[in-house]
């Protein structure tokens, strides 16, 4: 596994408690494991969001009314 280095910023206090009640070596495990728990769960969130959202059908019907707009205003030959 490649990693990064990330610079982030903590409250001083904060700071001082990780550094004292976590041993050097084991700092960055402890953060990943938190970083990893913390967006799985919002991955998981946004997850159950997209599938309320397909199940939505009077928002589905409002978005395929607007397909009728879609590409109007572009012509084949225009580039940008």
């Amino acid at each position: 596994m490649t990693t990064a280095k990330l610079l982030i910023s903590l409250p001083h206090d904060l700071a001082l408690r990780l550094k004292s009640a976590v041993p050097d070596r084991q700092r960055s495990k402890l953060i990943k494991m938190l970083i990893e728990t913390e967006v799985t769960r919002r991955e998981a969130l946004l997850y159950e969001a997209a599938l309320a959202v397909e199940k939505d059908q009077k928002l589905s019907d409002d978005m395929q009314a607007w397909d009728v707009a879609i590409g109007d205003g572009i012509d084949d030959d225009e580039s940008w």
